[in-house]
């Protein structure tokens, strides 16, 4: 899969080219094409924004270097993605939407945004990874393209699935351990020695069950209300963590 990222700011993208996405892109599965806006400039200062119609504070990125920045890429061909924090919010749907595809470009916007012709004329869809505002939309493009790269097969090693994790099984993770088996005074649940998958198996399903009730309670009564079938220990299991909640199971 090829992600063609368009910036103002191309060394902010060291980080997708280490780690899991990495050695993805070194195996050939991922490809990163990171693009400097400011070199298709047509000014003599390379510049690249300027005030707004209308007044207002900040600056606003330019159409002509925005323009030819997609043009060399040929984003018509792509599925265009303008990182913003008024676009539709990432998640699990969009995400493995994205992963389908062979190729996306992903805008980063920055200052005051971006002169809306280049948003209409490129059939731009913006996303938000949430409900904040950055300086730019190069973490925002980070944050997606790594949330992206793990649905594409083969970048997970060894995984079953990039969907058993956390939040898209619908429940956070159960807490993890490793050695030594004693550490400063501090052990192990005796369960996770004990060898018994069973156990250990309920016990993490019990610790995910109270960690998502605590922390996302409405993940929690998402998941009581719509889980998919239990067995009978199972079942068990979340009926006593919802005690008293009136949430039918």
């Amino acid at each position: 899969m090829r992600f063609n990222i368009l910036t103002l700011f191309p060394e902010m993208f060291t980080p997708l080219f280490t780690s899991m996405t990495g050695r993805a892109a070194e195996k050939g599965l991922l490809s990163f094409h990171v693009v400097n806006i400011r070199d298709f400039s047509t000014d003599k200062h390379s510049k690249a924004d300027d005030y707004p119609f209308g007044g207002g504070q900040g600056m606003v990125m330019l159409p002509q270097p925005a323009f030819d920045a997609l043009r060399s890429v040929e984003a018509e061909k792509t599925r265009v993605i303008y990182l913003s924090p008024r676009g539709r919010k990432l998640d699990r749907a969009l995400a493995e939407e994205l992963a389908r595809e062979e190729e996306i470009t992903l805008f980063c916007g920055h200052y005051e945004g971006l002169d809306q012709r280049v948003i209409d004329t490129w059939h731009m869809e913006e996303v938000s990874i949430g409900d904040y505002i950055l300086t730019g939309g190069e973490l925002a493009a980070m944050v997606l393209a790594d949330t992206v790269s793990r649905m594409v097969p083969g970048v997970l090693a060894g995984e079953a699935s990039a969907f058993d994790e956390s939040i898209y099984s619908g429940l956070l993770e159960y807490p993890q351990y490793s050695q030594p088996r004693e550490f400063e005074g501090l052990g192990v649940p005796e369960v996770l020695l004990s060898g018994n998958h069973k156990m250990i198996h309920l016990w993490r399903y019990e610790q995910s069950l109270m960690l998502t009730a605590e922390r996302r309670p409405d993940l929690f009564e998402q998941y009581v209300k719509n889980h998919g079938e239990l067995s009978k220990d199972e079942r068990k299991v979340l009926e006593k963590v919802v005690g008293c909640c009136k949430i039918p199971v």
